[in-house]
């Protein structure tokens, strides 16, 4: 006798018509309000492992910048 299966159960595929109609749009306000995205071109994600190691790097060149500012305007 085979196991009945549960709705929690994730099938290996799905048909078009089991996911129901797709809503174009429907989460693009809630995204744009709480999401700043860049794309970097390859080469550039190529040199960063890890979403963290961008940022920091991006903060180290804002301090140097900051940094050269505050010594040009002395």
């Amino acid at each position: 006798m085979k196991k009945a299966r549960s709705k929690d159960d994730i099938q290996p595929e799905y048909s078009r018509t089991e996911l129901g109609e797709g809503v174009r749009g429907k989460y693009y306000s809630a995204f744009k309000a709480g999401h700043n995205i860049v794309l970097l071109d390859p080469d550039v994600a190529h040199a960063f492992p890890s979403e963290e190691a961008v940022n920091e790097a991006l903060r180290s060149l804002i301090k140097v910048a900051r940094d050269s500012i505050d010594l040009t305007n002395r």
